[in-house]
């Protein structure tokens, strides 16, 4: 690209130090995933090596950590959304997280907890549908909660169990 000799000064510049200090606060707000941290630097216009170098700071004190988030994320999506594992697991992938935490995040899932909320999501559901047909209720049934990432075996387990 050719240098025109405008500077675009409506976004301001930050020093190392002060895009750390940033980062630290936006990370200890809320648990981030290192591509969020990333995006985050290279929308402050940040190069590449203090981006690096920002990121490693992050994890060494603790700041960023993955298996700390996918743990957070999984949780807070299953308590308040109602996901299921799959839907878990790939809002996980988009964020680049390993198939490791992954995996260590959705050990938490694996409670009575989990098919209980299946089974009052379902129930919750199928008494909103207003379809008569028992093929189309069985369907829509499916369809939402597919969409929400529930097993599809624990889904058509839980549709022969409620609509006969």
């Amino acid at each position: 690209m050719k240098y025109s000799g405008h500077m675009d000064f409506s976004r301001p510049t930050y020093t190392l130090d002060e895009a750390t200090r940033k980062l630290e606060g936006y990370c200890a707000y809320q648990e981030r995933c290192h591509k969020e941290v990333v995006q985050k630097l290279r929308d402050m216009r940040m190069i590449p090596d203090a981006i690096d170098q920002i990121v490693v700071h992050l994890i060494d004190h603790n700041f960023l950590n993955e298996e700390r988030f996918a743990m957070s994320y999984a949780r807070g999506k299953f308590h308040i959304k109602k996901w299921g594992r799959n839907r878990i697991t790939q809002e996980l992938k988009l964020r680049e997280i390993s198939k490791y935490n992954i995996k260590k995040a959705l050990t938490q899932l694996d409670t009575p907890a989990y098919l209980d909320t299946l089974d009052a999501l379902a129930k919750k559901r199928l008494g909103a549908i207003r379809e008569t047909n028992i093929q189309k209720r069985r369907k829509k049934l499916a369809d939402y909660l597919l969409y929400r990432g529930w097993e599809s075996h624990l889904v058509y387990d839980k549709i022969t169990e409620l609509i006969k």
